[in-house]
């Protein structure tokens, strides 16, 4: 059984409800909703859709929001494509203009002020690269560095500036509010430079009597050096390399996903690695040796998660694009070095640093190894006690029971753990043969299985 999770962006080559019970049989654990894109009315037929084929599957899926965040993106461009060439000047303005290949607007109108000459501004994840002359109070006039088409929408980004964004707009408290009201189980917040950007977003969720987890996407110079504190507020990281590798030089990029992802396991909080994964399938059937190895290092390295975005979104080979991950996912954990890894993780954890939770988890899967459980059976209500046995990244299965749907749905992120929703119950007797009778009914378990239990006693206590 594959114990990396895969989260699928759905979009319009998603949109039919064949194709999402056809991704839900193929692997798909998260559904992501790009909310850069799209209309809340899309995005709500999209929900309603994959919960129907939830059900007609007999599958679950969670659902993650990614928030638009403080991004600036360029508008119209007429008749949706202008050449660049290098050398030449180009404008980009807050000022109302139909966008050619001289000027465009773009969405920020603070932007002309926050720039000087001789900065860099990147176009559309870099592909255009500018060089600031001259600003005026809505223009800045640039030279054309490396030349390109320029299309509706493009990403801006500018290296290294501080711009004085607030984390939220008005746009993703609205999108917030929406994920909200109807039930979505993650919100992944794009462009977190600090823990003061989780705190305000999750004072917002609360507000709106919101439990969802907050995932903090690490997508600038700043994300990076606050990630220590930015992952104390979040419930887990996203490892965004697309503005990341923008905003921050390529080289670095890798050494930055292997700290996120270490930093992440260490404390028991999942961690996603996204963009660019498999992005030939975009237009092939088949990826790239070196997509392939992405995925698979991804995976040795920790992560709980790898992402797809424009694969499934709207790329030609969806289906195809995750039953592709999900057999590199299922080799890469057969191998030889991955089963070298469970004994990486236990070297790396800092057990001067461990608590009593900690001790648990630790002790239940080494008595795992050392028998060779089927299982780690585990009753927990808020999920603490699964993600703690997770990041140990034991051989035998995690089976984590709950009395809380959104708990279920919420653990489907987390490596290694299958979620079952089982209870309420009231006595320590009732919760275990519960979790072991709906373990047997789901096909987790049978009789005479090897099983290792753990659980907060006494029932109901978080932790």
């Amino acid at each position: 059984m594959r114990k990396t999770k895969i989260v699928c962006t759905l979009g319009p080559a998603t949109d039919s409800p064949e194709m999402l019970k056809a991704l839900l049989e193929a692997g798909m654990d998260v559904a992501r909703l790009n909310f850069s894109h799209g209309s809340h009315k899309e995005h709500l037929q999209r929900i309603l859709r994959l919960r129907q084929a939830c059900q007609e599957t007999g599958k679950q899926a969670a659902i993650m929001l990614d928030t638009s965040g403080p991004e600036i993106r360029t508008k119209q461009v007429a008749g949706n494509t202008a050449e660049l060439k290098t050398g030449q000047e180009f404008t980009l303005t807050s000022r109302p203009v139909p966008g050619d290949s001289l000027q465009v607007s773009i969405s920020y109108d603070q932007l002309p002020g926050s720039v000087q000459p001789d900065q860099t501004i990147l176009l559309d994840d870099g592909l255009i690269r500018l060089k600031v002359l001259r600003t005026t109070a809505t223009d800045i006039v640039c030279q054309v560095m490396n030349g390109g088409t320029l299309t509706h929408r493009r990403k801006v980004n500018v290296p290294g500036a501080a711009l004085p964004f607030p984390i939220m707009s008005e746009k993703d408290r609205q999108d917030l509010r929406f994920g909200v009201d109807h039930g979505v189980d993650f919100i992944a917040a794009s462009f977190v430079r600090s823990a003061d950007d989780v705190r305000t977003i999750r004072q917002y969720l609360n507000s709106l009597g919101g439990n969802q987890f907050i995932i903090a996407k690490i997508e600038s110079r700043q994300g990076v050096d606050q990630m220590e504190a930015i992952l104390t507020e979040a419930d887990g990281l996203m490892v965004a390399r697309g503005d990341l590798g923008v905003e921050i030089s390529p080289e670095e990029v890798p050494l930055v996903q292997k700290l996120m992802i270490q930093r992440s396991n260490q404390v028991g909080k999942p961690v996603i690695t996204a963009t660019q994964m498999l992005d030939s399938m975009i237009r092939n059937p088949r990826p790239t040796r070196a997509e392939a190895s992405d995925v698979a290092n991804a995976i040795l390295d920790g992560t709980d998660a790898i992402m797809l975005s424009g694969e499934t979104a709207a790329g030609l080979y969806p289906l195809e694009s995750v039953a592709t991950m999900s057999r590199i996912a299922d080799t890469t954990e057969a191998s030889d070095i991955w089963r070298q890894r469970f004994l990486h993780y236990f070297a790396a954890m800092d057990r001067q640093q461990e608590t009593t939770s900690d001790s648990v988890a630790r002790a239940a899967c080494l008595l795992a190894e050392k028998i060779q459980a089927k299982a780690i059976l585990t009753s927990t209500r808020a999920g603490f006690t699964a993600r703690q046995i997770s990041r140990f990244r034991p051989q035998s299965e995690i089976i984590a029971t709950t009395p809380l749907d959104y708990v279920h749905r919420q653990l489907l992120l987390s490596w290694g753990i299958t979620p079952l929703t089982v209870g309420p119950y009231t006595t320590t007797d009732e919760m275990i043969n519960d979790a072991i009778s709906a373990s047997c009914d789901a096909g987790l378990l049978q009789q005479n299985d090897l099983i290792i239990i753990t659980a907060g006693i006494p029932v109901g206590v978080t932790g």
